[in-house]
């Protein structure tokens, strides 16, 4: 009899020792999350990164407030007060919504008075945790509502609405720039009392767009300053901020690249891996005249997506490629939903069998000597090939442009290349002076490359001053 009640007392004793601990830590973590008055949650399907360090930057502005962020993105990242950004390393654990719990210990350290932080989960429960257990927003973001996670949060587009839903605050505000489903987070929000800001992307100028060095869309700009105006951030001060805060290392980015005896445009929308928000992305680049007419286009099709491969095969029609590369696997599930008309401009590499080098050079063999002017989209999923096709693309790539037009990124190519080859007799340099009012020089840190060609100048376009002098 003895030798069953003993462990039963020791179990009970251990038990109530960890409701004793859950106690104090939980005690402890609303202690600090009242240190923190203004805490801000941001969520959504697409922009969510983005959209962090628009608020962030856009409060950081303010000269009363010390602003803390947090981003879960392409690169996991704190950053803090004075914009020092410092990256998530995670153990074999991977990623779990109770890191939350740090960062807000990290905030609170390091002084600020002001959170904001992108919502980790994915799964509804996990989302309700997150604002009820772990942050207590008392301002929340939902971006939009798009095709993805519908496995988590789906099936339907309503069904992932009411799934963000579940990070709304009771009695607090939503901002979101959502406007099919928004009567669904209106009807969410009432049953929590909640107040919704919706945004009118119309409402950010053309002009104001062109002042950011990187790209972005005029709804997560309208989100932002409503957050700011939400917080007592004057309009101007938000912009300033905002145009001053560094992108996210997944941001959309035109770069150039040479090789093989061809120039072409690289450009990586793997992060916008849902149709609405890829075609979004594509048709922001023509707009801006960041990439010329004549595109083609990469699929990365991975096992575990095959919804996803089909649906970015089926708007090959939108995009109008001269080509269509399909690497991973399987491939076919891409191929199946191209249509038959645009079938004989796909060229399936498969790529599992090959390295990120050898679909880099396949590529550009196809994309036909002497062209100059072919942006190569690269669309899907990131990760598997698509992550060595990049890595692949980047020990190409001479320059990258946020900002310029096509043609001028063309331009100022040419110009590097002759810069480059140009030697005095003796063999010293002969370097013409760089306009910097169109190019701003930065460090091999920016780019995410690690081997990028080492006679080549890295340069970001920064054509505002030009335009403006134009009449």
């Amino acid at each position: 009899m003895t030798s069953v009640t003993t462990p039963l007392w020791l179990l009970g004793i251990g038990i109530v020792a960890l409701l004793v601990h859950l106690v104090v830590e939980r005690t402890r973590h609303r202690r600090q999350l009242a240190e923190l008055p203004t805490r801000i949650v941001v969520n959504g399907i697409r922009g969510k990164s983005s959209v962090t360090r628009l608020i962030a930057g856009a409060l950081r502005a303010d000269s009363r407030r010390t602003v803390f962020a947090k981003t879960t993105g392409t690169a996991a990242r704190l950053i803090y007060p004075q914009g020092r950004e410092v990256p998530i390393r995670r153990g074999r654990g991977g990623v779990n919504v109770i890191e939350q719990i740090g960062v807000v210990r990290r905030a609170v350290h390091a002084g600020a008075d002001t959170l904001v932080i992108e919502c980790m989960a994915v799964l509804p429960e996990l989302q309700q945790v997150n604002q009820e257990l772990l942050i207590e927003g008392d301002i929340v973001v939902i971006s939009n509502v798009r095709e993805d996670h519908l496995d988590e949060m789906g099936p339907t587009l309503d069904d992932v609405a009411r799934s963000l839903s579940r990070s709304m605050p009771h009695r607090g505000t939503v901002v979101t720039a959502e406007r099919e489903r928004l009567h669904i987070l209106r009807e969410e929000a009432e049953r929590r009392q909640c107040s919704v800001v919706a945004v009118d992307p119309d409402s950010v100028t053309d002009a104001e767009m062109r002042r950011f060095r990187w790209i972005t869309f005029k709804e997560n700009v309208a989100i932002a300053l409503a957050v700011a105006k939400l917080c007592g951030v004057d309009r101007a001060t938000a912009l300033k901020g905002m145009w001053q805060a560094s992108p996210d290392p997944g941001v959309l980015r035109v770069d150039a690249c040479a090789h093989q005896g061809r120039r072409f445009a690289a450009v990586n929308l793997f992060a916008a891996n849902d149709p609405e928000s890829t075609l979004m992305n594509i048709n922001l680049l023509r707009e801006r005249r960041l990439i010329g007419e004549r595109v083609a286009v990469v699929i990365n099709c991975r096992p575990d997506r095959i919804e996803r491969n089909g649906q970015m095969g089926g708007i090959i029609p939108d995009i109008k490629p001269s080509r269509v590369f399909l690497i991973g696997t399987p491939t076919r599930s891409a191929l199946h939903l191209i249509p038959e008309q645009w079938r004989d401009r796909v060229v399936d590499l498969d790529g599992e069998h090959r390295t990120g080098e050898e679909l880099r050079d396949a590529i550009v063999e196809k994309l036909g000597a002497g062209e100059t002017g072919t942006a190569l989209l690269m669309i899907g999923n990131i990760h598997g090939r698509g992550e060595e096709l990049l890595e692949a693309l980047h020990s190409v790539t001479v320059a990258a442009t946020a900002a310029a037009p096509f043609d001028e990124l063309s331009q100022t190519l040419e110009r590097i290349y002759k810069l480059d080859t140009a030697r005095k007799p003796d063999g010293a340099d002969n370097k013409a002076p760089v306009d910097m009012d169109a190019t701003v020089v930065l460090s091999r840190a920016d780019l995410t490359a690690t081997a990028v060609l080492n006679s080549a100048r890295i340069a970001v376009l920064h054509a505002d001053r030009r335009r403006a002098a134009r009449p």
